[in-house]
Parts: structure tokens; C-alpha cells; sequence
């Protein structure tokens, strides 16, 4: 049974996954109408990934005596300016996010719900995963820098990693 302290936590992080697969969403639309496919199915995934996170929270929540909020959501941006700066802001939204399951992970342990502790460290061991994610793709970009053949390329490695990712989740 959840202590409603640790019940009003995780409706937060549900909250905060939804508004994470928005934000992806909105980036997806962004990079599908510059042209740029592969970073579009990049963000449609993470965007998909993300609401998957949150499913597993609200079932999660509901299986142990929660009740599980569905809330309104904040509108995310419809302009990134450059595919650089909206995977900065990717990143940076990970580091958020990664703060957050910490906080979760604090809170757990405050109100001595192990079962919640156990829980929560699939969503900490991701984060580490996304986040590296995150800051790889950003190493590339500084790579690439102002190039347009290196934009091409780039567009149709992250593509890969979206297909990778895809062929990997299908073994889970």
C-alpha cells in the first residue's frame, strides 16, 4: 500500500512522463516538417518511449492501492530554432527527468516503501541510458558543426539509432 505522500510523488513523475512524451512529440513535428526524417523518428520513438514510462507508473500506482492521476498538461514549444539546440534541450530535459526519479528514489526511501524503492530503480537505470544517449548525440553535433553534408549524414545515423533501438525493444 502506497502512503499518500508516496502516491502524490509518483502522480508528479506521471505528470512529468507525459509531459516529456509531448515535448518529444512536438520535437518530432519540428524535425518532420524541416525534412529531416531520421531525426523525426528518432523524437516519434522517444516520444513513444516516454508514454510508456508513464503507463508503467500509472499501473504500477493503481496496483498498490493508488489511485493514479490523469492531468492537464502543459503545451510544449512548436519552435526549436536549430536541430542543435532542440537535442540541448533533450539533453538537458533527461538531466531534469534523472533528477526527478532521484527525488522519487528519496522519497521511497524516506517513507521506508521498499517495494517502491525496487521499483523506481528500472526508471534510474534509463535515465542513466538516456542521458548518455543525450550526450552522445550532442558530441556529434558539435562535430558536425554548421556542415550540411554532416547534417545528411547525422540525420541518417540517428535514424540507425531509432531503428536499433526498435530491433533491441522487440527482445525485451
Amino acid at each position: 500500500m502506497l502512503t499518500k505522500n508516496m502516491e502524490k510523488a509518483l502522480n508528479g513523475q506521471i505528470r512529468l512522463e507525459a509531459e516529456s512524451s509531448q515535448v518529444y512529440l512536438s520535437m518530432a513535428s519540428w524535425a518532420e516538417v524541416k525534412g529531416l526524417e531520421g531525426i523525426s523518428l528518432f523524437m516519434y520513438g522517444h516520444s513513444d518511449e516516454e508514454r510508456m514510462h508513464m503507463l508503467k507508473l500509472i499501473k504500477y500506482v493503481n496496483e498498490r492501492g493508488g489511485h493514479a492521476h490523469i492531468s492537464d498538461l502543459k503545451a510544449p514549444d512548436k519552435d526549436f530554432g536549430s536541430f542543435q539546440k532542440m537535442f540541448q534541450e533533450l539533453y538537458e530535459h533527461e538531466i531534469f527527468v534523472s533528477k526527478s526519479i532521484n527525488e522519487l528514489v528519496h522519497v521511497s526511501l524516506e517513507e521506508k516503501d521498499y517495494a517502491t524503492h525496487n521499483f523506481l530503480q528500472w526508471y534510474v537505470a534509463e535515465q542513466i541510458e538516456e542521458e548518455a544517449l543525450a550526450r552522445n548525440i550532442l558530441d556529434k553535433i558539435n562535430l558536425i558543426g554548421n556542415d550540411k553534408g554532416g547534417l545528411y549524414l547525422f540525420d541518417r545515423d540517428v535514424q540507425q539509432i531509432t531503428a536499433g533501438n526498435a530491433d533491441s525493444n522487440t527482445t525485451e
